[in-house]
This record gives structure tokens, sequence and C-alpha cells, in this order.
């Protein structure tokens, strides 16, 4: 476990030159600052981003699916619950220590021959909106921690009847596969910007 997590941050530091250009190239209006500091990042900060149009400040925590270079996925997955020590913890998505504004979602990363990353996608979602439309639906942060706890030894997808399972979205549960044994709510990338809460920045 600990050597794939240690992949994973190293694949990460990889992964940076590529996000720090396509921001400086694609923000037309807002400089970045990339966060070095641990007690920042582990509350959900990885950029602090300023549009100088009004001078304010948002949080970006940035997630990339690394797990799936040079794969194309139409959707990305919001985590929900994780198990750590044989306790069952929350997710970066229903966390309210986080102090995340909004998520780059980065998808569809490719890279070379030598294992040089060469383009990938960035989706940007508005935090709180998305949390908003959720609960508008019915899909309020209780309803997803409950349901989710009732089902926690579940393998495999869940339809919920608030969102469509082929055009928006579905629970799934990693139970049987991954050490953490993650609780995921999978929601389609064009539904988020169908909605109005996310905007493809490349």
């Amino acid at each position: 476990m600990k050597s794939h997590f240690k992949a994973d941050l190293s694949k990460e530091k990889q992964l940076i030159p590529l996000l720090d250009h396509y921001y400086k190239t694609c923000l037309k209006h807002s400089s970045f600052e990339r966060i070095t500091d641990l007690k920042l990042q582990k509350a959900g900060v990885d950029l602090i981003l300023t549009d100088h149009r009004n001078n304010k400040e948002y949080y970006v925590d940035e997630k990339a699916q690394l797990d799936y270079v040079n794969e194309s996925l139409p959707t990305f997955a919001f985590e929900l619950f994780y198990r750590k020590n044989r306790k069952i913890r929350e997710g970066w998505f229903l966390d309210a220590t986080k102090k995340t504004h909004f998520y780059a979602l980065v998808t569809s990363i490719f890279s070379d021959e030598k294992d040089t990353f060469t383009s990938c996608n960035i989706t940007f979602v508005n935090r709180e909106k998305l949390m908003v439309h959720l609960s508008q639906r019915g899909l309020t942060q209780k309803f997803l921690r409950e349901i989710s706890m009732v089902h926690k030894n579940l393998h495999g997808k869940m339809e919920l009847k608030e969102i469509h399972p082929k055009k928006e979205g579905y629970l799934f549960f990693s139970t049987q596969n991954k050490a953490e044994k993650p609780i995921n709510l999978i929601l389609k990338l064009d539904f988020l910007e169908r909605i109005g809460v996310a905007k493809r920045l490349v």
C-alpha cells in the first residue's frame, strides 16, 4: 500500500508542470500560487487562485485520474468514505473540514513512451454549487452518509432514483478490490457542465 501511495505522489509531482502550463495559458484573468504547506494541503488546498477582476482568492483542490493514464473516462469519482486503520472515515467530498472552493478534476491524462505527461483535460467544479444542486435533488450530505453506511459492505454499482444512472451518476462501492474500500459518488463530467456547476478549462 505504501509503495502504491509513493508511486501516486511521484506521478502527481510529474503532472504538476503540465497543469501549471495550462493554468498560465488558460487563466486569463487569474494568477495562481501552488501550496506546499502540508496543513493547507490536508485542508483541501493545492492552489490558491486570485481573480484579478474582483481580487478574490479561491482555494482549489486538484484531483487527478492517475490510475487511468492514456484513457478517457466520461466520469469522475467523488469520494464519500474510505477505510483506514479499520475505521471508516469521511472522504474528501463529505469532509466539512476541507476549505476547498473548487475542484480541478484532471482527466484524459496522456503520456508518451518516456512516461512524460503530454496532455490532459482540466474541469473546474464549484464545490458549493454542486452540493446545493445535489441537495435539491434529494442527495443531501446526510442522505449520502446514511445510504453509504447502510450499504457499506456492498460491492459494485448502486443506482439512485435521484439521478439518472446512464446520463448523470450513481454510487460505487469498492469493498473487495481496493485496500481503502472507498465508497464513491460517480458523476458524469458532461452532467456537471450541463447543470452549471463545472467548466472545462482545457
